[in-house]
């Protein structure tokens, strides 16, 4: 039983190191501050500020939970495993390669750490050139995404969708919901190649599309970081349109949102009612927002260090190649996969993982 032991005893070892790294003794002080903070008697006066100190309350509590919970099972099955009762053998195998997997996992959460990472993502296709290939190559792109966050139990909300000529779709937005997905899906944003024999093409010929995948934080209404003047916007109100039939909407439902300081332009036309698409549309206005100041900070950072290129079209980040041999290949990291259908039926965690260590 020592081989076993010697196991929970490194599976300890690496949880006190990252637990150091995460500057745990610095968030005990900060969690008994903000809890001793919302014990005052004027506390709840400011109600915008309570709830922002009791979301940061919450956060830190599960996330001290999550850590301290893991350690205490690791101690409990070393004990159990110093016991040196065989017939525990098999039960304590599988619980220290279950725990093995949590660890894994949780210390990808520990690159996360920016503000907006352990929240939800707002996640845009946009078909580039390629025509009619690169529509049915960002469908293609849509569906990989969706399995992803399917396999992962995320939530998804479909914010705008518009349907390709001939097949395929020339853009979406896609809400996802769940812990972590805007900080593993910032791994996805740029733009990804596709190189195959065209199903379009009479003469079945290779083609080449792009398409260009934007992944934004779900930004609150009340988030300090981004002010919304009204007086900014203008706001247009049209009819969806759609494939016919019963899919067009009668009504004037579809929200058309432009920023007039920065130019951004917005749309949605998803759901049938206005209101909602206001709502959706203002969601990604306020995303796009705080990814511009994002580009600003790292544009005038990259600018003092004498490292600054402009992101062209072309600079993909991926590659994806049917034709004439399989691979998909991340450029940033080097990291590739033969098994070409795995990665577009969702299988993109190692893709994000190297991405995660890299960065």
């Amino acid at each position: 039983m020592q081989d076993l032991v010697n196991r929970f005893e490194e599976l300890r070892q690496r949880i006190t190191e990252l637990m150091e790294h995460l500057d745990w003794g610095k968030k005990q002080s900060k969690l008994s501050k903000l809890k001793k903070e919302s014990e005052g008697e004027s506390f709840w006066q400011d109600n915008k500020n309570a709830q922002q100190v009791m979301k940061e309350i919450s956060d830190i509590q599960s996330e001290m939970d999550l850590w301290y919970g893991l350690s205490n099972r690791v101690n409990d099955f070393m004990d159990l495993a110093s016991s040196g009762d065989e017939s525990f053998r098999d039960e304590l195998e599988q619980e220290a390669a279950k725990m093995e997997g949590d660890l894994d996992r949780l210390e990808i959460t520990t690159l996360l750490s920016g503000p907006y990472d352990k929240g939800n993502a707002l996640l845009s296709i946009n078909s580039g050139a390629g025509g009619t290939d690169a529509q049915d190559w960002a469908a293609m792109l849509l569906r990989m995404y969706l399995r992803w966050a399917e396999n992962r139990g995320y939530k998804i909300e479909t914010i705008h969708q518009t349907e390709g000529e001939e097949a395929g779709i020339k853009s979406a937005t896609i809400l996802i919901e769940g812990p972590y997905a805007y900080g593993y899906l910032r791994a996805e944003k740029g733009v990804h190649r596709l190189v195959r024999l065209s199903p379009f093409d009479a003469a079945h010929r290779r083609h080449t599309s792009f398409v260009q995948v934007e992944v934004l934080p779900e930004v609150a209404a009340e988030d300090p970081t981004i002010d919304l003047n009204p007086d900014d916007l203008v706001i247009d109100i049209y009819k969806s349109s759609g494939a016919g039939g019963q899919n067009v909407q009668k009504n004037a439902t579809a929200i058309r949102i432009t920023h007039k300081p920065t130019g951004i332009v917005v749309s949605c036309q998803n759901e049938r009612s206005q209101l909602q698409n206001r709502e959706n549309a203002m969601k990604v206005l306020r995303g796009r927002l705080y990814e511009l100041k994002l580009v600003e900070q790292e544009e005038n950072l990259s600018k003092l260090r004498g490292e600054y290129q402009k992101a062209e079209w072309g600079s993909q980040i991926r590659s994806y190649v049917l034709h004439p041999y399989q691979l998909v290949k991340d450029h940033r990291t080097e990291y590739e996969k033969g098994n070409t259908q795995a990665v577009l039926d969702g299988d993109l965690d190692e893709f994000i993982e190297a991405y995660l260590k890299n960065r």
